[in-house]
């Protein structure tokens, strides 16, 4: 799910970029330090809308850098339990199936596949198939996320492909 938030960043300048192109400097920072990260509470920020205040900067005594608290809007992808993604496979094993929507890594368990799709270790690349599908990298599937596990940096998910109107999107 997609959120628009208001969130803040504390940015650091050193001695160098102190100077007239300094708020340029704090924007250029900010873009590079938080677009594609990932917070555990929010989710990952995909980009940055909107800088909405810079406030006035804080020398570091005995450092000689200052410090900027940067007020900004962000897009954040934050995915839930139950929610329905479209997704591309990134791997194959006897295991399950590993694939990717945008940042999310989502591991669908063998037993969360369709009975009716076997394992082909021999066939190049490693596949799943049944009589009508073939999910093997690459393969756009439907997937219904059934669980979320948050680190600091990283959000991993489980899914499903075992429910009526989930599987590969042709």
């Amino acid at each position: 799910m997609f959120f628009h938030k208001k969130l803040s960043h504390t940015i650091t300048l050193s001695p160098e970029f102190l100077g007239p192109r300094m708020r340029e400097y704090v924007t250029k920072k900010l873009y590079m330090d938080i677009e594609g990260t990932c917070t555990g509470r929010y989710g990952y920020i995909i980009a940055v809308v909107a800088i909405l205040e810079i406030q006035m900067g804080k020398v570091i005594p005995g450092h000689g850098s200052a410090e900027f608290e940067v007020k900004y809007s962000a897009i954040l992808y934050m995915p839930f339990r139950n929610e329905v993604v479209d997704a591309v496979v990134g791997m194959v094993n006897t295991l399950g199936v590993t694939a990717h929507a945008g940042p999310l890594s989502i591991f669908i368990t063998r037993s969360l596949i369709p009975t009716d799709m076997k394992f082909d270790p021999h066939s190049n690349p490693p596949s799943y198939h049944s009589e009508d599908q073939k999910i093997e990298k690459g393969t756009m599937v439907r997937v219904k996320i059934t669980g979320t596990r948050i680190d600091a940096t990283e959000i991993f998910a489980t899914g499903t492909i075992k429910e009526d109107y989930l599987s590969v999107i042709e």
